[in-house]
């Protein structure tokens, strides 16, 4: 040992154990235990605890051929890490679960004072995942204080993620007979379960959910319910069909809808106007709507009056009454949502030569100025009202209310006065 061995064991300061630590680590490995160890190099048993239980070998826990000894990246000196060019630990795109490599990693911020958040920016993961890791796999101990040790976090996490787990109804027969009794009678498995709550009241073991009883029937290999019993199920189906696929989907139209991804460039910078915005708000009961579009270089409002209803037709109809006000050069596109009102767009834009662009599911961001001009309406058409009651008059009164006011996204112009720059021009 190139090292003078401590006389007196007590807390030296900030002094740094570099070749204490290591010297540790190397009798470790040939088998020394920690209190021998911790003597020989001349440290507290309590400092070696925390050396061997803090982050020293991720490989610890492999068989001895398949170890290797990477350079200790941090030193400890009593109970607060060091940093010595620590390196972000690679969190792994792919990786579902936290590995015992980002567990080790966790250990050490969380000595060092860190917060969740940066822990969590380290890791390339959500903030809540590391909460959660934290709050599930920590070691309790006296005086109602805890600790996270990264190897006893890891053997928890897998005992807890044993696969494939027993399921209820084929251990318990009861159950199991009951279940089958209800499909027997051609019971949909919802309405077998609320029976058996409503039968077994304070019997906690004989009560399920319904997909349960579903998975019992579906999952191949393991259905712990007779398999003819997939007929009694009121689709007949012997297969689980899933819903929401993404490569499956639907088209939402009959006529192949233009994605916002295939607009013009020229549309996103906001440069050349002619790029228009539309939207539907609806009234009370969902009976009533009034049509909203919104100049994406200028922010001009114009107004759909849909007196009588909102179908398909109806809105093709307003939409080409208004395009056919509009000089040409501002009738370059419109961005609508996949809204059903829409179905009849292939026939506006043979009559209008307005190809349409359509946003992306739930995303309406994609319209933002037509989503912010939607809000600033609601002060003149508040929800919950009748919107077929407002006549043209009364909604070209609030548009140019609109197009009137100084915005500060156009220099303190207002929308009619830089529409009117651009006529000009």
């Amino acid at each position: 040992m190139d090292f003078d061995i401590r006389k007196v064991r007590t807390a030296h300061g900030p002094r740094k154990l570099h070749a204490e630590r290591a010297e540790y680590f190397r009798l470790v490995k040939a088998g020394y235990n920690n209190k021998e160890a911790s003597t020989l190099v001349g440290v507290n048993e309590r400092t070696g605890r925390e050396w061997r239980n803090g982050r020293w070998d991720p490989q610890r826990l492999r068989p001895p051929a398949a170890r290797t000894t990477p350079p200790p990246d941090r030193v400890r000196t009593g109970r607060v890490p060091v940093p010595r060019g620590r390196v972000p630990v690679p969190a792994g795109a792919a990786a579902r679960y936290l590995s015992e490599r980002e567990r080790i990693h966790i250990a050490d911020r969380l000595r060092e004072k860190a917060s969740i958040r940066s822990i969590a920016a380290e890791l390339s993961r959500s903030p809540s995942t590391v909460s959660r890791e934290i709050r599930r796999n920590r070691t309790l101990g006296t005086r109602v204080q805890w600790h996270y040790r990264p190897f006893a976090a890891q053997a928890r996490a897998e005992a807890r993620r044993h696969r494939p787990k027993p399921r209820k109804i084929s251990q318990n027969p009861e159950l199991r007979e009951a279940v089958q009794a209800g499909l027997d009678e051609r019971w949909s498995p919802e309405q077998i379960c609320h029976a058996l709550r409503r039968q077994f009241p304070h019997r906690p073991e004989m009560h399920v959910v319904h997909e349960t009883v579903y998975q019992a029937l579906y999952v191949q290999g393991r259905g712990a319910l007779r398999r003819e019993l997939v007929g009694a199920l009121r689709t007949g189906r012997a297969r689980r069909r899933p819903h929401r696929q993404a490569n499956c989907r639907q088209p939402r139209f009959t006529d192949t809808m233009v994605m916002i991804s295939d607009r013009p460039a020229e549309a996103d910078d906001r440069a050349v106007p002619g790029h228009w915005e539309g939207d539907l708000i609806i009234g009370k009961d969902h009976k009533s709507a009034i049509g909203t579009l919104v100049e994406r270089s200028t922010r001009y409002v114009m107004l759909l009056h849909l007196p009588t209803d909102h179908t398909a037709a109806s809105v093709r109809d307003a939409l080409t009454e208004t395009a056919h006000k509009l000089p040409p050069h501002l009738k370059r596109s419109l961005t609508w949502d996949q809204g059903a009102e829409m179905a009849a767009h292939r026939t506006f834009t043979l009559a209008t030569d307005i190809p349409v662009y359509f946003c992306n599911p739930g995303s309406p961001w994609q319209r933002g100025s037509n989503e912010n001009t939607n809000g600033l309406l609601r002060q003149y058409f508040p929800k919950g009202t009748d919107l077929s009651l407002h006549t043209r008059e009364h909604l070209d009164t609030v548009a140019a209310q609109l197009n009137g006011r100084p915005r500060k996204t156009l220099d303190w112009e207002t929308p009619a006065e830089r529409l009117h720059k651009l006529l000009a021009a």
